[in-house]
C-alpha cells in the first residue's frame, strides 16, 4: 500500500490539492491533525478529506475550533484565526472534527498530533523530547506533526539520533523504532514555503518525504478577503 501521510493542513485547500496531485495514486490518506486553523478553507479541506476517506487524529487547532476555551493557550493571531474558524465552520465539519480521536494505532504505526505523551499539545523538537516520546508508545513507529517541520528520530540500541529528512529523503522501516514527522502541508515553518508531506510504502517498507509548490498568492488573497491576521498571511511566502 501507498499511504499519503499529511499533517497541519491548516485549512489551506490549494496546498492540499497540490500535494495530492504530486504524490500520485495512493491507497489511503492518513492525517495527523490540525486540519483547520490559520487558513481560509476549513469546510473545503474537511470535505476533501471526507471524500478521500481519510483516517487521522485531532490536533490542538481542531480541538480549539470546537471549544474556544482552549484558545487561551494561543497567541493573538492564532486566537483571531481560530475564532474566525469556529464562527464559520458548518455543522458537518464540526461533527467530523469532534469524531477524531486524539490517538490511533494503525498496524505498526501510532498516530498522534503532538507527541505520544501528550497527543494534542506537546511539541517534539529536541533529542530529550524524542527520547521521552519513545517510552510513551508501544508500536515500532510513531507518526506525529504539530511542529510544522519535517523530522525523524531513530532509537537504536538505547541511543536516540535525529535524521534530518529533506525533499526526496527515503527512510527504511527496518525494525528500529522511529518517530516520523511529515512536516506541514498548509503552513511550513522550516524556511521552505513549499507544502510538505510523506508517503508510507508498506510493501517497500519506506517513508519518503516530498516538498510541493502550490499557489501561495491565491491562499493569501483568500486570507485577506477573510480579514485573517496579516502576519499569518505573510508567513506563508517565507515558510516560517
Amino acid at each position: 500500500m501507498r499511504i499519503a501521510v499529511l499533517s497541519d493542513i491548516h485549512a489551506n485547500l490549494p496546498a492540499l490539492e497540490a500535494v495530492l496531485a504530486a504524490l500520485g495514486p495512493v491507497d489511503a490518506v492518513w492525517h495527523l491533525g490540525d486540519v483547520v486553523g490559520y487558513g481560509p478553507h476549513p469546510d473545503e479541506v474537511v470535505a476533501r478529506l471526507r471524500e478521500l476517506g481519510a483516517t487521522g487524529v485531532r490536533g490542538n487547532h481542531d480541538a480549539t475550533a470546537l471549544d474556544l476555551g482552549r484558545a487561551e493557550w494561543f497567541n493573538a493571531d492564532a486566537r483571531r484565526a481560530i475564532e474566525w474558524t469556529a464562527g464559520r465552520i458548518s455543522p458537518e465539519t464540526r461533527a467530523w472534527l469532534a469524531g477524531l480521536p486524539e490517538r490511533a494505532e494503525l498496524g505498526e504505526m501510532t498516530l498522534v498530533h503532538g507527541s505520544p505523551r501528550d497527543p494534542t499539545w506537546e511539541y517534539v523538537m529536541t533529542t530529550p523530547d524524542a527520547r521521552a516520546s519513545f517510552a510513551a508508545f508501544a508500536t515500532p513507529y510513531c507518526l506525529y506533526g504539530h511542529t510544522h517541520i519535517p523530522a525523524a528520530w531513530r532509537e537504536d540500541d538505547g541511543r536516540v539520533e535525529p535524521l534530518g529528512p529533506s525533499h526526496g529523503s527515503v527512510l527504511p522501516l527496518d525494525g528500529r523504532r522511529l518517530l516520523l514527522n511529515p512536516g506541514s502541508v498548509g503552513q511550513p515553518r522550516d524556511g521552505d514555503p513549499r507544502a510538505s508531506a510523506a508517503v508510507l510504502d508498506t510493501a517497500a517498507r519506506t517513508l519518503t518525504w516530498h516538498r510541493v509548490a502550490y499557489p501561495i498568492a491565491e491562499v493569501q488573497a483568500a486570507m485577506r478577503a477573510a480579514a485573517l491576521p496579516a502576519r499569518l498571511v505573510a508567513r506563508l511566502e517565507r515558510g516560517l
